[in-house]
């Protein structure tokens, strides 16, 4: 499974918090690529819901990865 943030940013808009079912639905229904697809497929089945993208991808950036060392001191 190899997750991008563009691949990820396609599941933006789903229907949170969602199954690996829903998602997969979502995902077809919206046209995604195949490969975001694929990537959900490979999740383990189960009958909990997703509450996000990083249930799913567990490295997925966040504001903190991008805005580090904002305050300087001078």
């Amino acid at each position: 499974m190899i997750w991008t943030i563009e691949l990820a940013s396609y599941l933006d808009d789903a229907p949170w918090p969602a199954t690996k079912e829903e998602l997969i639905d979502y995902a077809v229904r919206t046209g995604t690529p195949v490969q975001v697809v694929h990537n959900l497929e490979e999740l383990e089945d189960s009958d909990e819901p997703y509450e996000g993208i990083e249930e799913i991808w567990l490295d997925y950036p966040t504001d903190e990865d991008f805005f580090f060392e904002d305050e300087k001191d001078y």
